[in-house]
């Protein structure tokens, strides 16, 4: 199902600037064009998740039935403040040979860009990001419980500070999506004239620009993200179908994830593994040919992105 994403709120809202800024950058961060994004009034919103269904059953003749009822969870979802400063000399951006806007743009998009890597990356870290964002999706699967629950599958890797994970994410309003606080994507505002100064404190005329909105992340549900931990470069613990399968498995029935996420890493050794596996096929130089570049497990799209880090701590 096709959902709005932070590209699509800020065309609707006639961001002109941040449109092409966004599409500029996705490469940087493909969570952006990816994730749903959705704004909500203010910047904070309770949600309700439920625990538990009303109880059913069959009875006998002139027996009565025990009354039950669901039980909930109440949660607020929160968005918080995002944003960055641009600063340059205003004698260097007039000197640029295509003017001072053309200045400013390699600046705004450098802004952007960063904006949607910090982004990507909260998704996955959340606070071990920035202590002041949004929590991440790692934080909602805590290894110890979720190896018991089984919303987190374990590669079993063990050298120190060198594993990755892999996740797999349903997008949803009840699901997984981002949220942007008081109506509003991120936005950079017009460049204009300020003092700035040196590293001697020493003023200096400037052009600054400032970027301002409010990002939350909401996980709507234990159901909509899973994980596997502990996948490093150790032989035989690295990503493959096999934990895939483990991971789509892991869901509850009629549950199934729009999309798996993993680092560049983890995509390359599950390439390989499949090459590996019933590999008779040569290229013209006679060598061992290599499959292609996995696109998705049992069509799910996988998605290789560079948010998610190989140098994690080893989980036990």
């Amino acid at each position: 199902m096709a959902r709005a994403t932070l590209l699509d709120i800020a065309k609707l809202n006639g961001a002109d600037k941040e449109v092409g800024l966004i599409e500029e950058n996705l490469t940087s961060a493909p969570e952006a064009a990816l994730f749903p994004f959705r704004t909500i009034r203010g910047t904070s919103f309770p949600t309700v998740t439920r625990n538990t269904f009303p109880g059913v059953g069959f009875r006998h003749a002139n027996e009565g039935t025990t009354a039950t009822k669901s039980t909930f969870t109440r949660k607020l979802v929160e968005a918080y403040i995002f944003g960055g400063r641009v600063e340059v000399d205003k004698a260097v951006a007039m000197a640029h040979e295509d003017g001072m806007e053309a200045f400013e743009m390699i600046e705004a998009s450098g802004v952007m860009k960063q904006a949607l890597i910090e982004m990507g990356s909260q998704i996955w870290y959340g606070v071990s990001t920035d202590a002041k964002g949004f929590p991440g999706i790692k934080a909602a699967l805590p290894y110890t419980a979720g190896i018991a629950d089984g919303s987190v599958i374990n590669a079993t890797g063990s050298t120190a500070s060198t594993a990755s994970g892999v996740y797999a994410v349903k997008f949803g309003d009840q699901d997984v999506t981002l949220i942007g606080g008081n109506g509003k994507v991120p936005e950079l505002g017009d460049f204009r004239d300020e003092t700035i100064y040196d590293a001697d404190s020493a003023p200096l005329p400037g052009r600054v620009a400032d970027l301002v909105g409010w990002v939350g992340l909401q996980i709507g549900n234990i159901n909509c993200v899973r994980r596997i931990a502990n996948v490093t470069a150790d032989s035989g613990k690295g990503l493959t179908d096999s934990l895939l399968a483990d991971l789509l498995n892991s869901f509850p029935a009629g549950v199934r994830p729009d999309a798996i996420f993993c680092s560049r890493r983890s995509r390359l050794q599950l390439q390989k593994s499949r090459s590996a596996v019933g590999q008779v096929a040569a290229n013209e130089g006679g060598n061992p040919a290599f499959s292609a570049m996995p696109t998705n497990y049992d069509g799910v799209p996988i998605i290789a992105t560079d948010s998610i880090l190989n140098t994690d701590a080893i989980e036990s």
